[in-house]
């Protein structure tokens, strides 16, 4: 491990493995290294760990504390996302175009002039749990155009939530909202929204101390959910 901070980095080896989340730095930053292979990112997301870097620098791995969760029961829905949701101005998807959104997150970041931790290895390692049933995408259309999305992955009763796009008002709100429900639907409690932003705490999430999201992944990713994806049309 090397010195940085007030707190050590540790520096991953070939191992698939990862120190206690509680040696994280003030700001979250655990390690760096390592690989994005399934087994890999599957494992630290059920540590409460997850990816964020830029562009040709290593692969750091964060464990916030506080964390921004959402639990279901707690989603609040403003009047007015609710009067587009009765119009149903979109049509929502699930798991119906995965590339595509991951792939809109990152080039929406770039169009408005923000940097993007979605570098071509983070979108290639994301397929590749979409492809092997841990990873997926919700979509919203409009007159056939993809509009809106987030996507993120899914263990036991929890979604680990990564990102989200929009190129029309409201459309990544449907999104978020119409996967909440059918998760809710289907036995799920908590969607992980990792770091604070005001955008999120207008749906209901809040921050928790990192112990107790820790407590609740060691319960939560250990019992099964019904698949909400399965059906791809409008929830």
């Amino acid at each position: 491990m090397n010195g940085a901070g007030t707190m050590p980095i540790f520096s991953l080896s070939k191992d698939i493995a990862f120190p206690p989340p509680e040696l994280a730095e003030p700001d979250g930053l655990l390690a760096l290294g390592g690989d994005l292979s399934p087994k890999r990112l599957l494992l630290a997301y059920r540590m409460g760990i997850f990816p964020w870097y830029a562009k040709d620098t290593p692969i750091l791995w964060w464990s916030p504390d506080p964390r921004l969760v959402l639990f279901l029961p707690e989603l609040h829905v403003s009047h007015s996302l609710r009067r587009v949701l009765r119009k149903g101005v979109f049509l929502v998807t699930f798991d119906r175009a995965f590339r595509q959104v991951i792939e809109a997150c990152a080039r929406v970041r770039i169009e408005q002039g923000e940097d993007t931790w979605l570098v071509p290895e983070m979108i290639d390692a994301y397929c590749r749990l979409h492809q092997l049933g841990h990873a997926h995408s919700v979509e919203t259309w409009r007159e056939g155009r993809l509009v809106g999305g987030l996507y993120g992955v899914a263990i036991g009763r929890v979604f680990f939530g990564e990102s989200m796009f929009s190129t029309v008002s409201d459309a990544s709100k449907v999104a978020l909202v119409h996967l909440a429900r059918r998760m809710a639907r289907c036995g799920y409690e908590l969607i992980d929204c990792q770091v604070t932003t005001n955008h999120l705490k207008r749906f209901g999430a809040r921050e928790i101390p990192r112990s107790r999201f820790l407590r609740l992944l060691d319960r939560l990713t250990s019992q099964p959910a019904l698949p909400f994806w399965k059906d791809q049309r409008s929830a």
